[in-house]
């Protein structure tokens, strides 16, 4: 039996509730990933070209710093990583969060939520900061998503 973390970055609060719900479902550990300086509404403008989160993900080498790291990261062999999608991929906080780990071994697992966007670029935006681990096709999911369906969609990883 392999042990699984669903890691969620969320501005929001809309991939909480989907990274909560899917731990919840597949029985594993949680963990939020917490921006060192925490997103206000400004921030996360993406009609405004100088909003923070504009500024960051017009850089791809950007990487937010992250507030808090997974304890034992060693004992999971599959993380699955929450987060909204932001310019059609995941944001660069993302990047960071995996980074900052040995991640040799193990399955990385992409979700999303989106109001509409597909996952489009993500994973081969990802791809890089996967290092030695096998990175899975991510999917995306609405705020509503049903215990039922995440488990179903799990289970076929």
């Amino acid at each position: 039996m392999s042990k699984k973390l669903v890691a969620y970055f969320s501005a929001s609060g809309v991939t909480a509730k989907v990274a909560k719900t899917l731990a919840s479902a597949i029985d594993a550990d949680l963990h939020e990933i917490l921006p060192v300086q925490k997103y206000t509404s400004a921030d996360l403008n993406w009609t405004n070209k100088k909003s923070r989160s504009s500024v960051e993900m017009n850089d791809k080498s950007f990487r937010p710093a992250i507030a808090n790291q997974v304890e034992n990261m060693e004992q999971y062999d599959v993380i699955y990583v929450g987060f909204p999608i932001w310019w059609y991929v995941a944001p660069t906080i993302i990047n960071t969060f995996l980074e900052s780990y040995n991640l040799e071994g193990k399955v990385i697992v992409p979700f999303a939520t989106s109001g509409s966007s597909g996952m489009g670029g993500t994973n081969a935006d990802l791809k890089d900061s996967c290092k030695g681990a096998e990175l899975k096709e991510g999917r995306r999911f609405s705020s509503n998503a049903r215990a039922e369906e995440l488990k179903a969609w799990a289970e076929k990883i």
